[in-house]
């Protein structure tokens, strides 16, 4: 509390400052949103203009469809998977009468450094010590309220610009940076108790606290372990879900045979198959893995194979041309980015990769045994003790060990594979994203008749941080 004054002032600053100079820099979008106001009658019930072709959507009455705005950003894969499973699984649960947006409101209506976030995290990844850094530093709550008010004052406007776009009934965030600032403009707007607010955390165990906001209606934690750090973070045990990660309903519910795939995918029918993964982008020690692998799973005793491989090699072009140049001496598929995962996972017997908590849920969920690899310091340092101590699976970054696991696996330590894989199964959470979005529609359902929000553009928002 003492440091609350101090930063009011601050922003406050920041804010008419930034105001005088650029007219808060909401440009066309401010002009857009302001057109839309301007229809809206003395009822409250609105007619929406677009000024940009002429349409009006009209809405009297007390039921409509309900709007659903889910906040994300590209900074790594699994924000966007999320957001894009919850989607898909409202769809499926509740037909037309959700309507979802998928947005990443920071790119769309916001500048810089908000709206490069995705680009500046890849980099970031890369020189994977400045990242550390940059998680380990913004973590004590005084900094990040600090940093996250002072951009509150400079982008509330254009924020507020994209909430009022989609006049949101329900907001799901799932991403970190995602909380604050939305939550700042419901009670700017008068709305944060008409409008349903969840947090839908998307890393596994080790998350950074700006995922936790007191303010929310839900947070939906992935496991025990984070769910006792927004205990210890404010919020009451009545805001905290435990479900699990939200998987693309595909994915999660999809009956597969594994012969049957390995028909399909044209694999070896009776081979074990090890599923080697490089992420989206193909990082990581994939080139070195998949040759180690190539020797280790040839028997030169008996002059046959012990096992075949799977590389996904992501966007990694180059990857793919270099690895299907090598005369393998097992039976190996190189492929590229790949939308079908649940099937290569459903065909193989056990996987290698990168700590990421998306596909450590996935692998769970086909109860694959997994290698992990390596892992992004912060987020993902914690989903290694939660695969390695729950018995689902081994770390190691050195490829020569990796490919003897695989190998003993595949041979003398099948008991060994047969038992992670029990484990895997005993983590896995498939039905996570179905329990998670009825959830929200009964919170929505609490709320009562959501017609009538009224989101008015407004003028003041400094003295609320």
């Amino acid at each position: 509390m003492a440091v609350a004054s101090p930063r009011k002032s601050f922003t406050e600053k920041l804010f008419h400052s930034f105001a005088s100079t650029s007219n808060y820099g909401g440009g066309g979008h401010v002009h857009r949103i302001k057109a839309v106001h301007e229809c809206q009658d003395d009822d409250d019930d609105f007619v929406e203009c677009d000024g940009s072709d002429g349409m009006e959507l009209a809405q009297i009455g007390a039921e409509r469809t309900k709007n659903v705005l889910i906040l994300m950003s590209d900074t790594g894969g699994g924000h966007r998977a999320s957001a894009e499973a919850i989607r898909d699984a409202f769809q499926i649960e509740f037909g037309d009468e959700y309507r979802i947006f998928v947005k990443d409101v920071w790119k769309e209506y916001t500048g810089w450094p908000l709206n490069n976030m995705e680009n500046q995290y890849k980099f970031m990844v890369k020189h994977v010590q400045l990242w550390k850094v940059a998680f380990h530093s913004t973590s004590p709550r005084w900094i990040h309220s600090f940093y996250l008010a002072a951009i509150a004052a400079y982008y509330a406007k254009e924020v507020e610009a994209g909430l009022m776009e989609y006049k949101p009934d329900i907001i799901i965030s799932v991403h970190p940076l995602m909380q604050h600032i939305p939550l700042w403009v419901l009670k700017w707007q008068g709305l944060h108790k008409k409008v349903v607010f969840v947090t839908v955390i998307t890393d596994l165990n080790s998350c950074h606290p700006t995922w936790f906001h007191p303010g929310v209606n839900r947070c939906y934690c992935p496991s025990q372990a984070v769910a006792k750090r927004a205990l210890e973070d404010g919020l009451e045990d009545s805001q905290i879900r435990v479900y699990g990660l939200p998987i693309r309903p595909s994915f999660a519910r999809a009956v597969l045979s594994k012969d049957d795939l390995r028909e399909e995918l044209g694999m070896d029918p009776e081979l074990p198959a090890v599923l080697l993964m490089g992420g989206g982008e193909g990082m990581g020690p994939v080139k070195k893995t998949a040759l180690a692998l190539g020797e280790t799973l040839f028997d030169d005793v008996h002059g046959k194979p012990i096992g075949q491989l799977i590389i996904i090699c992501g966007r990694n072009r180059g990857l793919v041309s270099t690895l299907e140049t090598v005369e393998w001496k097992i039976p190996v598929k190189v492929r590229g980015f790949e939308t079908q995962m649940q099937k290569w996972m459903g065909a193989c017997d056990c996987i290698i990769t990168k700590a990421g908590p998306g596909t450590i849920a996935e692998a769970l969920i086909r109860g694959l045994p997994i290698i992990l690899n390596d892992y992004i310091p912060g987020q993902e340092k914690g989903n290694v003790p939660y695969v390695v101590d729950n018995g689902a699976g081994v770390f190691t970054r050195s490829s020569k060990e990796t490919a003897r696991i695989v190998a003993e696996w595949f041979s003398t330590k099948t008991d060994e594979l047969k038992r992670m894989s029990e484990n895997s199964l005993k983590l896995a959470q498939p039905e996570a994203v179905f329990d998670i979005v009825k959830d929200i529609h009964e919170l929505a359902c609490q709320r009562g008749p959501l017609a009538n929000i009224p989101y008015i553009f407004t003028s003041s928002f400094t003295s609320l941080i």
